[in-house]
């Protein structure tokens, strides 16, 4: 999984980090508030794990700023305000678990892995819209307009990941995972390839394009602007 943590205490990050790469995942790590929203905002994260108090901008707020912009992201919070006052504070700001500390890594880890599996099965059978762009993840049948967009398997996999990372960057090696889950090599050209068709499907004939080149960083799905 791909994690975010947002901590100012370094020794406590450090703990934190080392044994969530060690545990196989992949971890980015803001020291204040206002530098890990914007990468919980950038970025795509699987769960953001979040400490309450601290500088330039507190837990609090960066967790109802997501929120408020749409990110739905699962966020496990630290702190250590244990009451249950403060834990309902933190599940009204839009929280989904609440871990007091000090803390045991073992069970840390495991409300990860249960948060990551709660999102995956809300999110495996919804239909996917962005625009006039919709996709079924059960059937695989992407529709633009009123029109059905017939899709090689490779690329219905592409669309979805695009689609569910809408309005956020996804790298090409972000991409390959998704779509092959190995590493191969060379990536750039295998991506553009496939991409280049897919654009030629989905944005072919409307006005609007979807599927937007970052250049210097990968691709990003975005809505038509109405």
């Amino acid at each position: 999984m791909r994690l975010l943590v947002i901590e100012d205490d370094d020794r406590g990050a450090s703990y934190l980090v080392r044994g969530l790469q060690e545990s196989g995942h992949v971890v980015d790590r803001a020291q204040e508030g206002e530098t890990g929203l914007m990468l919980a905002t950038e970025g795509f994260y699987d769960v953001a794990v979040i400490d309450r108090m601290l500088p330039r901008m507190d837990g609090i707020a960066i967790v109802q700023a997501m929120r408020k912009a749409g990110n739905d992201t699962p966020v496990l919070m630290l702190s250590a305000l244990s009451g249950a006052l403060d834990k309902a504070e933190g599940i009204r700001a839009g929280c989904d678990d609440y871990l007091a500390k000090p803390y045991a890594f073992a069970e840390l880890s495991a409300r990860i892995e249960a948060l990551a599996r709660r999102a995956d099965r809300a999110r495996s059978n919804a239909v996917l819209k962005v625009g006039d762009l919709s996709f079924d993840p059960a059937s695989r049948r992407a529709v633009r307009g009123a029109v059905d967009v017939v899709l090689q398997h490779k690329e219905s996999l592409l669309l979805e990941f695009l689609m569910r990372n809408a309005g956020r960057i996804v790298t090409r090696t972000m991409l390959i995972e998704a779509a092959w889950d190995y590493d191969f090599e060379p990536i750039d050209a295998l991506i553009d390839r496939h991409i280049h068709r897919l654009r030629r499907k989905i944005d072919r004939d409307p006005p609007e394009q979807l599927i937007q080149t970052v250049h210097g960083a990968g691709y990003r799905m975005a809505a038509p602007i109405l």
